[in-house]
């Protein structure tokens, strides 16, 4: 068996983190000759080169990445195993780290809220991305949980339903679809459309919703790369968009964006709570998969009617589900 050290691990994690040697000894808090060492004794014990010195940094080779995989299973094993004796012993703590995509920053603060309240002596940070990076983050177990629409379906998730999620059409007040009922795919398809970026959730649905209009947009979409960056554009008057229901909560109730009344929307999504199917449940991660199932709709933004009027028979149809 291989004489391998903690110390080596966190090392091996903190090289492939920060990129270079240097950084990751003040990281460490140690100097990069004894970083060093720590690498060349570990390659030595191994009979493999784990990183290449190039000079951009340390970059790490075939069986380095293996390595690395395997630190990270190493540590949280051990954090897992340590939280799981402090419950046995009726000490209620813990540490998650949590990733949500960019649309989930508008809610997890009082989801991290209202949870520690119930639970002080669990300690949570979060993370906020694109899916992608949130994806791959999860992937490299650098977060515990993510929350985000869709599973990813590149490794094995384990995935907890706990809340839907609505997309709906905003304009500004002025619009001239603003108060209008029962709007059509054509008549949508006449308009300006600010989009988020390919690759998006938000973005793939839209492009499902559009996918059956009859000839198409009649101009191309501008692109934009954050929610905040349509919000403004749509109250600037650019365009109309497609967004997720719980981005608009201030401005809707602040009168500076409406909803459209489209036909078949809201789209309905779910979110889902999301877990490497390799990372062992700790009690802090099963008390939050109970918080998210029991309390998460309630944490939820609630979307208004999207006109003051008495509702057509349109708005009493059932939410359509379309893939994220």
């Amino acid at each position: 068996m291989f004489n391998i050290s903690l110390r080596q691990m966190r090392t091996l994690l903190a090289i492939q983190k920060h990129g270079k040697i240097s950084a990751a000894a003040r990281a460490l808090g140690l100097t990069s000759p004894a970083v060093t060492l720590q690498v060349q004794q570990l390659e030595q014990e191994l009979g493999c080169q784990l990183f290449l010195r190039t000079k951009t940094g340390a970059q790490p080779t075939e069986i380095g990445e293996i390595a690395i995989q395997s630190a990270h299973r190493l540590i949280h094993e051990l954090t897992s195993f340590e939280e799981i004796v402090q419950a046995h012993k009726g000490v209620a703590a813990g540490t998650i780290r949590l990733g949500v995509v960019s649309t989930g920053k508008y809610f997890a603060p009082r989801v991290i809220a209202a949870f520690t309240a119930m639970h002080p002596g669990i300690s949570m940070t979060l993370v906020a991305a694109n899916r992608a990076d949130i994806i791959q983050k999860l992937h490299d177990h650098d977060i515990d949980v993510a929350l985000m629409g869709r599973p990813p379906t590149t490794f094995k998730v384990q995935a907890t339903l706990f809340g839907d999620h609505p997309l709906v059409f905003i304009a500004s007040p002025e619009h001239p679809l603003a108060g209008k009922l029962d709007i059509s795919r054509e008549e949508l398809a006449e308009q300006k459309f600010i989009v988020r970026e390919r690759g998006s959730g938000t973005r793939s649905s839209y492009e499902f919703f559009m996918s059956d209009t009859l000839g198409g947009l009649r101009t191309a979409p501008t692109e934009m790369d954050s929610n905040e960056t349509i919000k403004q554009a749509v109250i600037a008057g650019l365009g109309i968009a497609f967004i997720s229901g719980h981005t608009i909560e201030q401005e809707c109730l602040s009168g500076k964006i409406v909803i459209l009344d489209v036909v078949e929307t809201p789209i309905r999504r779910q979110w889902f709570s999301i877990r490497h199917a390799s990372r062992t449940s700790t009690p802090a991660l099963q008390a939050l998969d109970d918080f998210l199932r029991l309390r998460g709709p309630s944490l939820l933004p609630v979307l208004s009617k999207p006109y003051p009027a008495a509702p057509s028979q349109s708005a009493n149809m059932p939410l359509a589900s379309y893939p994220d």
